[in-house]
């Protein structure tokens, strides 16, 4: 580097970090469709298509640069630098076994101990107290520093693994991240550790190049995978702990919780919620905070907006507290106060979606669409009586809302006809809520049914098992009859879904607040319709 300006030095490394990446992840994308190294949809995943885990490849690309940096500019730290180099080899190609192999947890963890012992041992970095956490007493860990250090690093790989769960997210948060510790280390002198995280920055800006949605690009066209996640966990693990020890650090153990905290925070909360379920602490499941802001209805990119700025706040905090000088003490048990918080939104979900249904329409966002429904084609004063027939059955508390959606018929002359659906939100993440949610349907078919002669039906999985399309094949009396009974303009059925974890583009407009509609707000004169006729957009029946 031809200057010795550190601000500009720590750009040029930033600059080139990124290209290096994007062109990497660029080759890598093209090597691994060919080979077939690919993410599939499906189980909890959120995505629909197949794509490519080798976002690491781009993080593991800028490390090396920060590797050849650290060894040119500090030679009599080789040993460090060779223990980091190692380190990162290792955690990069267990996890890219674990992408193609789905490796045992156990396998995973025992690698994941010994890469720390390599940190500890070899590279020096150990994690000897956790600062002032009672006023005037520093707790030092003595004969625990290692054992604490290895389970620290261990926690800080899988943390960030476990929020890899939409396009951008993990690579938002952690780009947040490296920017907060790279003020950190640039206030503090700590040219080596700034140097490594201006790099692995770089590399995390040309990944989100690729994995962020925006503009015309609705999807991620590369994933983090386990190769990239854990890499970047144990990065994590490696700063935030080498800039919290020493003679002269740059932050307190306690701020470095606070540069970490979704990841940090969004783990516990799930593994404690899972281990009370008597469930594997590493069994995936849809209990995150982006998978609750999903179920109110945000959009993909408006969850990681949301989330981002979280932690952002959440980092900023942690800054502020430690540049007044703020006792640890108090900035610990501010930390506790907002995990708990936090907690106890992941442990009681359903508490908190209307809340946040409001907010997301208070905020303006554009609200997700979820599976298409058909109800029937009514006129302007069916359908108004049919809304609030629907909104005085369910009540405020249902999280439901219906979708009106004016027709159009070339055979239609001076009456307009409107189509009804009803959704009918129900979250499911264990046995007892399925029993919950099957109780809860019966009781909605049987009201309607007998209060006001409709029949409530739900939808089912489309099979070759209740197609009757397909059971009926030759026999045209019968697929006529379906159709007639489906859709017919005089048929009294209304179909309804529970819906999970489902997701789709919008496709028709949805009235804000029709959970709470009553006959001062039903007046089909006051809302907004959509042409377009209701689409299918997933593989349910409709």
């Amino acid at each position: 580097m031809v200057t010795t300006n550190p601000i500009t030095q720590m750009a040029f490394l930033f600059v080139l970090s990124t290209l290096l990446s994007v062109i990497v992840i660029r080759l890598a994308i093209d090597k691994a469709l060919a080979l077939g190294i690919a993410d599939h949809p499906g189980g909890h995943k959120q995505h629909d298509t197949i794509t490519p885990f080798v976002g690491g490849v781009g993080v593991f690309a800028a490390l090396a640069i920060a590797l050849v940096v650290l060894f040119m500019l500090y030679p009599d730290q080789s040993l460090k630098w060779l223990s980091l180099g190692l380190s990162a080899i290792i955690i990069f190609a267990t996890g890219f076994a674990d992408d193609i192999l789905q490796l045992n947890y156990k396998v995973r963890l025992i690698i994941q101990a010994m890469v720390a012992m390599i940190m500890v041992a070899a590279g020096g970095v150990v994690l000897s107290d956790l600062g002032e956490l009672l006023p005037g007493m520093t707790l030092t860990l003595g004969l625990l520093s290692i054992p604490f250090t290895v389970f620290a690093a261990i926690g800080g790989i899988n943390a960030l693994n476990m929020i890899d769960g939409l396009d951008g997210l993990a690579g938002t948060v952690s780009f947040i991240s490296l920017l907060l510790i790279s003020t950190v280390a640039l206030v503090a002198g700590d040219m080596s550790n700034l140097t490594l995280a201006a790099a692995i920055a770089g590399g995390m800006a040309g990944f989100l190049f690729f994995n962020l949605r925006y503009g015309a690009q609705r999807r991620a066209k590369v994933f983090l995978g386990d190769n990239g996640s854990m890499l970047l966990g144990f990065l994590f693990a490696w700063l935030l702990v080498d800039l919290s020890q020493g003679a002269h650090p740059a932050i307190t153990p306690v701020t470095a919780i606070w540069l970490f905290s979704i990841p940090l925070m969004d783990t516990i909360s799930v593994m404690l919620r899972r281990l009370s379920l008597r469930k594997s602490p590493f069994t995936p499941d849809h209990n995150h905070l982006h998978h609750i802001l999903l179920h109110a209805g945000f959009r993909v990119e408006d969850t990681v907006l949301v989330i981002a700025f979280l932690h952002l706040l959440f980092g900023a905090i942690g800054l502020t507290g430690l540049y007044l000088g703020i006792p640890e003490f108090v900035m610990l048990f501010s930390f506790l106060l907002i995990y708990m918080g936090y907690f106890y939104v992941t442990l009681r979900p359903w508490y908190f979606i209307m809340a946040l249904r409001h907010l997301h329409a208070f905020l303006g966002l554009i609200p997700t669409e979820n599976h298409g429904m058909f109800l029937g084609s009514y006129s302007a004063t069916e359908a108004e009586r049919l809304v609030k027939m629907i909104s005085k059955e369910l009540g405020p508390a249902a999280d439901s809302w219906v979708h009106v959606v004016e027709q159009y018929s070339p055979h239609q002359h001076n009456e307009k006809r409107y189509s009804v659906a009803l959704n009918i939100r129900l979250i499911s993440d264990n046995i007892a809520m399925d029993e919950e949610n099957k109780r809860y349907i019966t009781s909605v078919q049987q009201r309607m049914l007998e209060r006001h002669g409709i029949q409530v039906r739900q939808f089912i999985e489309r099979s070759s098992k209740n197609e009757r399309r397909l059971q009926n094949q030759g026999n045209p009396t019968g697929n006529e009859q379906r159709i007639s009974e489906r859709r017919s303009a005089t048929s009294t059925i209304l179909v309804f879904e529970a819906l999970f974890e489902r997701h789709a583009p919008p496709t028709i407009f949805s009235p804000r607040q029709s959970h709470t509609l009553d006959s001062r707000e039903t007046s089909l004169d006051t809302i907004q319709f959509s042409n377009e006729p209701i689409k299918r957009t997933n593989n349910h029946e409709i």
